[in-house]
């Protein structure tokens, strides 16, 4: 490994997948340095059984400017446009149109409250009406959403990503991960395996302590995620207190991800859709046969994906069959088992989903993506302030924070 560089990359997700792609426009060298075996992070494709599965982000949300789909197109990567099946309920299973629509006016009177009068507290939580018999319907949803419950959401944070995002959703059959790991450049070294324990600050630039040995660079791009950077299992100088601090007030939320198999015959279409109980408000988003494969998609969100956290894999799974067993009958049982799952939030070097920000602290974004000292630059979803738990988001702050490197050098 060249162990003197100009610009050293810590984090090889999206965001750093991003500003290695930027940095290789540049004539300033360059390494990427990742801790884990894969590229990619939180946008993984998991080859198994023949399925390519996103464990991680799955959808180019905001399509028509998601920097993914230009490079998708470039690589000539079929990019597949029809659009998400999220809000249908299938067959009305469970939860009828007429419910569906009384649910969907509570939500939308909740968000009018957001938008028109939220409260001084910037809590979420506290612009629910409590007499709704749909609170738990909202907090399930804004658990898909944000990954967090609505008595840790920062009001203006949510909306402000609601306000930037579009309805445009498309997909990679091929996977969005295998996306964003195959598109890294060649003239960017790579360290696969090659945690970075500390970086100092030195006349010039910065050291990074790896296992690998230490790495001298004029300049760093950090793209960990938050709960990284506020946590304990990266050592950064004293001077960074204020951007730990920022990154305190946007924590991961909590989002997973759990594949059932279809081995016989089966009531499922596919391309179809729904909720596993609306008045549960650990229940899992069911999405039927993507694609047309042979599987079944569970995502849990918010209290739920807590649930698969604390219970492990084998209670989740049995939750999920449980949902579906309610719906379909009993003897669906025969034709799922359990296949895959993510486990975002045991990741050491992860620590969760997506991030959100605190009551009170939206505007902690913009402080976390101010540079330092003109030698470190902080990318990744949560410094964005509209496209955040996103993998566009994250790729577009890893293009920001190297440019930013690159003007600073030269200086």
């Amino acid at each position: 490994m060249n162990t003197d560089v100009d610009v050293a990359i810590v984090g090889g997700g999206a965001a750093g997948v991003g500003a290695a792609r930027r940095l290789a426009q540049s004539n300033y060298s360059a390494v990427l340095l990742e801790a884990g075996p894969r590229l990619g992070g939180r946008a993984w494709t998991h080859d198994i059984e023949g399925l390519k599965l996103d464990l991680g982000c799955g959808w180019f949300h905001s399509a028509e400017r998601n920097a993914w789909i230009g490079i998708a197109e470039a690589a000539g990567v079929h990019v597949d446009r029809s659009p998400p099946q999220w809000g249908n309920q299938y067959r009305d299973l469970g939860f009828s149109k007429a419910e569906r629509l009384i649910a969907g006016d509570a939500f939308a009177a909740w968000m009018h409250r957001l938008e028109h009068s939220p409260p001084a507290s910037d809590r979420a939580a506290d612009a629910l009406d409590p007499a709704s018999e749909w609170n738990d319907y909202i907090r399930s949803i804004v658990g898909f959403i944000s990954g967090a419950s609505p008595d840790r959401l920062s009001i203006a944070d949510y909306l402000a990503y609601d306000e930037a995002s579009s309805d445009n959703n498309w997909r990679l059959p091929s996977g969005y991960g295998a996306l964003v790991a195959g598109s890294f450049p060649s003239q960017v070294a790579l360290q696969l395996s090659t945690p970075v324990d500390s970086i100092a600050l030195r006349d010039g630039g910065v050291t990074l302590a790896t296992s690998a040995g230490p790495v001298r660079a004029r300049a760093a791009v950090l793209t960990v995620s938050t709960a990284v950077l506020a946590g304990d299992t990266l050592k950064l100088p004293a001077e960074i207190a204020p951007w730990r601090e920022a990154a305190s007030r946007l924590p991961l939320g909590r989002n997973e991800k759990l594949f059932l198999q279809i081995t016989g015959d089966s009531p499922f279409e596919p391309e179809t859709q729904l909720l596993g109980d609306p008045r549960e408000p650990r229940t899992a988003s069911y999405y039927i046969r993507p694609l047309g494969s042979r599987v079944i998609e569970c995502f849990f969100g918010g209290e739920g994906a807590r649930f698969v956290e604390e219970s492990g894999h084998a209670a989740a799974f049995d939750f999920a069959l449980g949902q579906l067993s309610a719906l379909f009958g009993a003897g669906i049982r025969g034709a799922l088992r359990p296949l895959t799952g993510s486990r975002w939030s045991q990741e050491k070097r992860i620590g969760g989903a997506y991030s959100y920000a605190l009551p009170g602290h939206a505007a902690a974004r913009t402080a976390l993506a101010r540079p330092f000292d003109d030698r470190l630059f902080f990318a990744g979803e949560a410094t964005s302030t509209s496209d955040f738990s996103t993998a566009h988001g994250a790729h577009d702050s890893g293009v920001r924070a190297a440019g930013e490197a690159i003007a600073a050098l030269g200086r």
